[in-house]
């Protein structure tokens, strides 16, 4: 049975209680927030008392991300594997400090980037094998989310993307440059435009805001041969291939195993926590190197 905590009771800390209640050989040892929760189990509203009180062997940490450093080192140096939500901190130098501490102490820690465990990436990923990706556009667009309050859309939401841009392709980003703006919200940006230059130049660019009124979350890739449409909240994946003068082209819908990428996710961290295969999840470098791109913005 392993025992884990969940750190921070927002929306994303009760999506992680969500499923991992509903998971065999895992027990929610504890709850962790300042402030009161319906979700049943033993609940703290004192990190340092949860930490002095129970025998954990993980823990999901969800909090704003500003509070990750200082929660995650207390929890490595008790020897507890973490899955810190994304990104890994509010800085280069932040995530830095828990990869140092975490090496020093051998404690298994990850990040928790959610895309990589879309069904539709899952599939994506395994359509461009042995293909060479020309260009890579992602979109990632809706309406202002009112949970937000301590990063903009570059850490919310950019995040993610620049991450699979580097799963997807498996090179690492040359050259960046990052546009941004505040149009209705006056502390933070939201409203990006990112373009990347990969080894062996490869092409990317994400498009990101938070002024859209609607959700849309695509993935477009361009080989040779063919070009895909990855719908990342329908889990669908067309390709488009068979070009002919006259314009015409065979269109495939590709298999999808749908399914929901947070529980795919908490799964291989599980497996992780037991076993120590890292697998598909994200590890603290990859975080690290997200931070990086965004902090050239």
């Amino acid at each position: 049975m392993t025992r884990i905590a969940i750190i921070g009771l927002g929306v994303m800390g009760k999506n992680h209680y969500r499923i991992l209640s509903s998971m065999q050989d895992v027990e929610i040892a504890a709850l962790c927030d300042p402030v009161p929760t319906e979700l049943e189990g033993r609940h703290y509203e004192d990190l340092d008392k949860m930490l002095s009180t129970e025998e954990l062997d993980a823990a999901v940490i969800a909090t704003p991300t500003f509070m990750h450093k200082d929660i995650a080192v207390k929890c490595i140096e008790k020897g507890i594997a973490l899955l810190i939500e994304k990104p890994v901190a509010s800085t280069v130098k932040e995530g830095s400090e828990i990869l140092a501490v975490a090496r020093e102490k051998n404690v298994r820690t990850v990040v928790g980037h959610v895309e990589r465990f879309n069904p539709v990436v899952c599939a994506l990923k395994k359509e461009l094998e042995g293909k060479e990706i020309h260009t890579l556009s992602i979109v990632r667009v809706g309406p202002f989310p009112p949970r937000i309050s301590d990063v903009g859309v570059l850490t919310d939401l950019a995040v993610h993307d620049i991450d699979l841009i580097r799963v997807i392709t498996r090179k690492e980003i040359a050259e960046s440059c990052i546009y941004k703006s505040k149009k209705i919200i006056d502390h933070f940006e939201d409203n990006a435009v990112l373009s990347f230059k990969l080894e062996g130049d490869t092409v990317a660019n994400v498009t990101t805001n938070w002024i859209t009124p609607f959700k849309k979350r695509t993935i477009e890739v361009a080989t040779e041969d063919a070009y895909y449409e990855a719908n990342l909240i329908s889990q669908e994946l067309v390709e488009y291939s068979s070009y002919k003068v006259n314009n015409s082209y065979v269109t495939r819908g590709c298999f999808v195993r749908k399914g929901e990428p947070l529980k795919g996710e908490l799964e291989a961290f599980v497996h992780y926590v037991n076993n120590g295969s890292i697998n598909e999840l994200a590890s603290l470098e990859d975080s690290i190197e997200i931070l990086k791109v965004l902090e050239t913005a």
